[in-house]
This record gives structure tokens, sequence and C-alpha cells, in this order.
């Protein structure tokens, strides 16, 4: 990654947490709980960029102009509207677990090649 990788990174970043803060209070609120279920969660498309918080930010923006409440937009369930936005996206979580999968099968596959 090169230093205008990163100048160009952050400068989207910025631009990013500017329509944040232009959303309503409520919103806001919602959206900073999002963020922090979805980092500690952990999709990896989520460092990838900010494909998936920029597309909530479009979705709020379109709730808050329609004069909608943010639970409106997004439901009752919070963090179920996060594991639906997800579900289908590979998480740390999953990455350890394939990791862990294909060390435990070498380590058998080793062991069984050594009881030759």
């Amino acid at each position: 990654m090169s230093i205008r990788d990163i100048i160009e990174g952050k400068k989207a970043w910025r631009a990013h947490m500017a329509r944040v803060k232009a959303l309503p209070q409520d919103y806001q609120i919602v959206y900073k709980e999002i963020q922090k279920y979805l980092l500690k969660v952990g999709p990896v498309e989520l460092t990838a960029g900010t494909k998936l918080l920029s597309g909530i930010v479009d979705l709020f923006e379109d709730g808050a102009a329609a004069g909608k409440g943010v639970l409106e937009v997004t439901g009752r369930d919070v963090a179920t509207f996060c594991d639906d936005l997800i579900k289908h996206s590979k998480t740390y979580a999953d990455v350890f677990q394939e990791s862990m999968a294909q060390e435990a099968a070498r380590t058998t596959k080793k062991d069984m090649d050594n009881d030759d």
C-alpha cells in the first residue's frame, strides 16, 4: 500500500464520516452501534473499504429523507439487521475456522503418514 493509497483512504473515510454526521441524531446513534457490531463480528470485506458501511449510510439517508425513524429502516432488532447484511459474507471467524480445519487435516495426514 502506497502513501497515496493511505491518503486517499483517509480522505474517503473522512467524507464517509461527514455523511454520517449529517444524519439525524437517532440515525447517528444506530449507525455507530452498527459500526461497533460489524467491527466486532468482523466481516472480511469491511476492512477492504467502506462499501458495506457506505451502503448503510445510503439507506439511512434515504430513510431520513422519507421522514422515517431509524428503527423503521432497520427494524427493532438492529443486531438481526446487521446479521442479515453480512449473512453471506466471510468473517474473520470463518477464516480462522478454515485455517484451523486445514491445520488439523495436515496434522492428521502427517500422523497417518508417520504410522506407515
